[in-house]
Parts: structure tokens; sequence; C-alpha cells
């Protein structure tokens, strides 16, 4: 039997150690506090009864699984503009720029910015104004049916600018020898990108789509915050704001908690399923 040397776990040991302290030690103590209540040590589901038993709760997670919608509309957008920067349109260069510059905008500057545009005294309605436009112009921001999709358009302008370059990367990677290979055997520009480009950039596709599931169930916080602070009333809360107001405005860490566990949980079923699927199609291969 062949022995084992502990050398490289020594090795791995002090990030694993670092790993185990700024991830493990908080995850574990939020479930800890999920299942207290103050002032008892006794293990309880009495915030998790509250929040499930809360309507904001309710109409938070519905925004989050609206947000969802976005999906399918920024990996479409991605890969349509990816792909015709991978043809080299003239300037793709500064166009993939300018396409990832939102990206790494900082998401409060933006909203900042975005919410002036968006008032209802705002340029965008100014401009419409001028322009002879003005029964367009509405109260974006103010009225309770309008305020979500306002904030899902500033999403997806700075959300697609990630799928562009990773789907670009990807594109590049590619050999060029299949493509040119059925140029020349005939296919068309339709059919080459939907049965030759896009069968290569699968795992890709995949992980893009998880990624901003996720995403729109627990990173959009900032864009809500900075955008509409959840207003008018509740009509763009998000569970992420409903648990920031559980932990700092109502001072309420266990329910806080209990939300930030339920937010996990979605995550990793997310991402659990995403692995079963591309094990399945792995094993097809």
């Amino acid at each position: 039997m062949k022995s084992h040397s502990a050398t490289p776990y020594l090795f791995i040991f002090p990030t694993m150690a670092v790993i185990a302290l700024i991830f493990a030690y908080p995850i574990c103590e939020i479930f800890r506090l999920s299942l207290i209540v103050p002032g008892s040590a006794k293990i309880s589901f009495s915030n998790f009864q509250f929040i499930f038993s809360d309507s904001v709760f309710w109409t938070s997670l519905k925004h989050n699984l609206s947000l969802l919608i976005l999906v399918p509309i920024i990996l479409v957008l991605a890969l349509i503009i990816g792909i015709f920067l991978y043809e080299r349109v003239k300037g793709w260069l500064f166009h993939r720029s300018m396409v990832f510059l939102p990206y790494v905008m900082p998401i409060a500057v933006m909203g900042i910015t975005f919410s002036y545009l968006y008032q209802y005294n705002g340029l965008l309605n100014n401009f419409l104004r001028s322009v002879g436009l003005g029964q367009f112009a509405l109260n974006w921001l103010g009225n309770q049916n309008l305020v979500l999709p306002t904030i899902m358009t500033v999403i997806i302008w700075q959300q697609t600018g990630f799928g562009v370059i990773l789907f670009l990367a990807r594109l590049l990677s590619l050999p060029v020898e299949v493509t040119e290979a059925a140029t020349v055997d005939g296919v068309n520009w339709f059919q080459r990108n939907l049965y030759i480009i896009l069968p290569q950039l699968k795992s890709i596709i995949i992980f893009f789509t998880v990624n901003e599931a996720i995403s729109m169930l627990t990173w959009v916080f900032s864009y809500v915050y900075v955008i509409s602070a959840g207003g008018p009333g509740f009509s763009s809360y998000v569970l992420e704001l409903y648990l920031w107001q559980a932990a700092f405005s109502l001072r309420s860490p266990g329910v806080a908690s209990a939300i930030a566990v339920f937010l996990l949980l979605a995550a990793v079923i997310l991402v659990i399923l995403s692995f079963r699927y591309i094990g399945r199609e792995e094993d097809a291969l």
C-alpha cells in the first residue's frame, strides 16, 4: 500500500485556514443566529416563521423572481453582441471596451446617474418633452408599476458587458479551422453560429446563466437601494433590502440571518442543479 505524504496538505493548510476564517465561520454563525431568539439559547424556528408570515417577504421574493426574466434577455444580448465582435466588425476593439465599461463602473455611481436620468423632471423626460414626445414622459421611479421595470433596464445595461467579454473570450479561443471549413462547404452565417459556434459555448452559457440567476436573487441590493430605496411603498423591495432593513433598521439579527440562510440555500440549489446538468452533458459525450 502506498503511503501518502502530508507535505502537500501542509502547503494548502494556510489557504484553507483563511477560507475557513473568512467564509466558513460567518456562514456557521448565520445559521446559528437564525435558529435562536434573542435572550434565549434554545433552538427555535420562530425567525423563519416570522419571515414566512410577513407579506413584505413574499413581495420581495416576488420581485426577485420577476428579475429572473432578465437572465435570458441578458444572455441573448450578450451572445449576439459577442458574436458580432468576434466577426471583427469595424472598430470592434473600441466597441468591446465600451460594452464592458458599464460592468466595471461602481454600481452606486451608476445608480445615482440613472436616478437623475429617470426622475420625473430628469434628463430623459426633459428630452422627450423637447422633441414633442411629452406623452411618453412618465414618472419612471414614482409609479409603482414602472419602478421595477425601470431598474431592470439599468441591470441589463450593466450586466450585459460581463456576458459579452465572457463569450468573446471563449470565441477567440475556438479553433478557426472548423468554421473556415464550414464556410468553404457553403454554410451560411446563421447556420455556422447556430450549429457550430453555439454548441461549443454550452458550458460558458450554463455558467453565465447560473451566475446571472444567482445575481438576480442575491446581488441587486445596490441597484434598488440607490435608485429607488425600495419605493414607492414596497413596489421595488427585494430580499437583500428586506435583509438590510431587518439587520440595521429593525436591529433584528435573527430575522436577518434567517433571510440570509434562505438566500444562501437558494443559491446553493441553483449551483447544484447546474453541476448536475453539466455532469449529465459530459456523460453524454
